[in-house]
């Protein structure tokens, strides 16, 4: 049955007819999970069209993401990509609840964009601003590029996923016009990230996730901390990458080396390959070895447990489509083309 279903989920791949639509929304920092994800899909032009930057905020507010993206996407000499600003901010929760959930419960490990000034921008390290805006209408182009082509768009949901409950909310009949969505996101049978509860994306804008889960999205695809804690980065893995002097491994060796996890200081410190299991999924999806078919939900009742990963009634929400929910992985294998694609040095054009 195991091997039935994983040929199950590899078909849309091959009856793509060649290149996937790919969508990539994000809450952008400096570089991290999220930028190295970008560079994994620009640089596989073979089997991925990179459609749009969508940006929704997370670990930054999206105007500081948009910077940031802009940055990357020059390192790549890909400016032509659309970028757009979505959502300016979670659907209910704010600032003033993370601290009362503090207050009350535990300090959070972290809060992401709530600790930054929505309205402050800075240019990347070493760089210059890049002087560009990104598109207004976030929801307003995902809607409009899922129903030009329908059952054709991937979704890569690397953040909080306010942008997509948005546009599931404002026009639900894209739900079925949806060819998957690819995320990272949830903790179901592991501690979190954010609380000891839930994992930031989740818990960042927990009624969003909630949405999306119990939508009719054909093809949900999930990876959560369960199978994001079996690939960690620690030293040796970041000098593989950060040894190899290119301005995209500059990048990386700026941000995991110096902010977080701060190799270069701490080097016994360690990361995890969350954002880029996904966008290796869309690669390579065979580097995943166990997964499990399951219907699950988000809770979002403010309280200790917000944003915590939990299974769903189907009572309440008898349309969901259900979760494929990654647990296993060949971490040689996607490690390797992680690797590989940072690195990858820039064809020469005469």
């Amino acid at each position: 049955m195991l091997r039935l279903l994983a040929g199950v989920l590899v078909a849309p791949l091959l009856f793509a007819g060649g290149k996937d639509l790919v969508v990539f929304d994000t809450d952008s920092g400096l570089f991290g999970d999220d930028g190295a994800a970008l560079v994994m899909l620009a640089r596989s032009p073979a089997q991925i069209s990179l459609q749009a930057v969508t940006l929704v905020p997370g670990n930054v507010w999206p105007l500081q993401g948009a910077e940031y993206m802009f940055h990357i996407l020059d390192l790549l000499k890909r400016p032509a990509v659309p970028v757009y600003n979505g959502a300016e901010r979670p659907l209910i929760n704010t600032p003033e609840m993370a601290r009362e959930q503090e207050r009350r419960w535990g300090k959070l490990s972290y809060t992401g964009a709530f600790t930054w000034n929505p309205n402050s921008i800075g240019p990347a390290p070493g760089a210059k601003f890049t002087l560009r805006k990104a598109k207004p209408g976030a929801v307003a182009y995902l809607i409009s590029e899922i129903e030009r082509h329908p059952g054709e768009v991937t979704i890569l949901a690397l953040g909080p996923m306010t942008n997509i409950a948005t546009a599931l909310r404002m026009e639900p009949d894209i739900e079925t016009k949806i060819k998957r969505i690819v995320f990272m996101g949830g903790a179901f049978r592991v501690p979190g990230n954010a609380s000891p509860n839930a994992e930031f994306n989740f818990w960042f804008d927990p009624e969003a996730a909630r949405i999306v889960l119990r939508s009719r999205i054909p093809h949900k695809v999930m990876f959560a901390l369960d199978i994001c804690n079996l690939a960690p980065v620690r030293k040796a893995q970041f000098d593989q990458i950060a040894n190899v002097r290119t301005p995209v491994t500059d990048l990386y060796r700026e941000d995991l080396g110096n902010r977080y996890p701060g190799f270069l200081q701490h080097p016994d410190a360690v990361s995890y390959m969350w954002d880029t299991l996904a966008a290796a999924y869309l690669l390579d999806p065979d580097f995943v070895t166990r997964y499990e078919t399951r219907y699950l939900d988000v809770q979002s009742a403010w309280g200790q447990f917000y944003g915590a990963t939990i299974p769903l009634d189907r009572r309440l929400a008898p349309m969901a489509t259900p979760v494929t929910f990654m647990l296993g992985l060949d971490y040689r294998r996607v490690f390797g083309l992680f690797k590989a694609k940072l690195i990858e040095k820039p064809v020469r054009t005469q």
